[in-house]
């Protein structure tokens, strides 16, 4: 069976009331996923110390995104595994940029308070650049982000790289990472080295971001 293919793990979540990346964006108004090469959409949203960052700040450096809901099994997979941490670490020491995102609407899974944000990080001993919360869903919007974890890279000149699932084994369990191909790990390495994006576009998979509808 190949690694894409539904496991008994993720059955088991969907039974649960988690979800593999759906539609629901599109059903509330989500823009059209950026093409791999087009430019980066630009945004402003709060951080978890109430500053406002622009994606302009970070002009001519390469920039993940990573979209989060600290009570996802997928992406607690990838946290306490270490997978997640090592990525931020090892990415933000070559200089580049990661943005945490919180997209889940006020009163559903996913949302955070500054306060709650704060002790994910210290929980998990994440290492983002920054935590960026987007409660009314218009930074998740603009990059038609629809599970979590999303991952987004965009390369020195401002445009999308790559964008998509973190890698291409749709499970929860932790001893996957290991085995798993990283798409973003591969599409980081490949735009440091100048080299085009092998895969520069996947389907994300995880629990669907709840948005606001109203």
């Amino acid at each position: 069976m190949g690694k894409l293919a539904p496991t008994i793990a993720i059955l088991a979540a969907l039974a649960a009331g988690t979800a593999l990346s759906t539609d629901r964006a599109t059903a509330i108004g989500a823009a059209t996923a950026p093409t791999p090469g087009a430019p980066a959409p630009a945004f402003s949203a709060p951080d978890i110390t109430g500053r406002t960052v622009n994606l302009a700040d970070y002009t001519g450096k390469i920039v993940i995104l990573e979209w989060t809901n600290d009570g996802c099994p997928f992406v607690q997979k990838h946290y306490d595994s270490g997978n997640m941490q090592t990525l931020q670490r090892k990415y933000t020491g070559e200089g580049n940029i990661w943005l945490t995102i919180a997209s889940s609407a006020p009163g559903e899974e996913g949302y955070v308070t500054p306060t709650e944000a704060k002790a994910d990080l210290a929980r998990w001993r994440a290492a983002p650049t920054d935590f960026l919360l987007d409660p009314n869903g218009v930074v998740g919007r603009l990059y038609d982000a629809r599970a979590t974890p999303h991952m987004v890279v965009i390369d020195r000149s401002g445009r999308v790289a790559y964008t998509g699932a973190i890698d291409d084994t749709p499970s929860t369990r932790l001893a996957d990472v290991r085995t798993a191909k990283n798409y973003v790990a591969a599409a980081l390495d490949e735009v440091a080295a100048g080299k085009p994006v092998t895969i520069a576009a996947t389907r994300a998979y995880g629990c669907s971001i709840k948005y606001k509808t109203s």
